[in-house]
């Protein structure tokens, strides 16, 4: 009976843990959540990826600022449900454990961030004015010659990593192809339509015709090779 107690003492304990530790919701379980009273959603991007729009009532904390996210998670209810999420669910994902391990009852984290949100048409607020790029318009933009399209945003670390890469590529290219730049901030949609669901993601173009793609940083070798194809 002693043995039988233990065993699901332990069950138990490994239930909890699994349920506490595996709140990955999807987007139209997230959006449910926060629909619900007395609850707190937690925005754990900078403050410039805050600016380019984010969920209603969302706080702001940068994960990648210790200090900041520290300073600032004092001053949330550990009492009251948490919401969390980022741009694609990394730093979200990190935040929402250190959140549960530092006492906060009930946390939840977005599965595939904001960009998964934006792309299933959920609710945002502080977007900018600017226009989205229809897929109409990036056709006709890659519609002769050799084009890249650099899919990035001004708030993603490896997509300011790859800028310097690619202003070494116009300087060593110049001439040679076109470059088109599509900013994932505002053109969820026209990602989605692309397939492009990493930044950045480097898409090459002749005459229209998709010839190579890759996501992540691309070193200046790689990339002159491709254009030289």
């Amino acid at each position: 009976m002693k043995q039988q107690k233990g065993f699901l003492t332990l069950t138990l304990t490994t239930l909890v843990s699994f349920n506490v530790f595996s709140q990955s919701l999807t987007t139209a379980d997230f959006e449910k959540g926060i629909a619900a009273k007395n609850i707190q959603i937690l925005d754990v991007r900078t403050a410039e990826e805050y600016k380019s729009g984010h969920i209603a009532n969302a706080l702001q904390a940068d994960w990648n600022n210790q200090d900041q996210f520290h300073s600032r998670a004092q001053h949330i209810d550990k009492t009251k449900p948490v919401y969390v999420y980022c741009a694609a669910g990394s730093r979200s994902k990190a935040a929402a454990q250190w959140l549960r391990t530092n006492g906060y009852a009930e946390v939840y984290e977005l599965t595939g961030g904001f960009v998964q949100w934006k792309g299933d048409g959920k609710p945002v607020e502080g977007m900018p004015d600017t226009k989205p790029m229809t897929m109409e318009a990036l056709t006709a933009e890659v519609s002769g010659g050799i084009v890249l399209v650099d899919i990035g945003a001004v708030w993603c670390a490896p997509c300011r990593k790859m800028d310097q890469v690619l202003q070494w590529l116009q300087r060593d290219m110049e001439g040679k192809y076109k470059l088109v730049k599509i900013d994932a901030g505002v053109n969820t949609d026209l990602m989605k339509q692309l397939k492009a669901s990493e930044l950045p993601t480097l898409i090459l173009y002749q005459n229209g015709k998709e010839v190579w793609r890759k996501a992540g940083v691309v070193d200046l070798e790689e990339l002159e090779k491709e254009v030289n194809r």
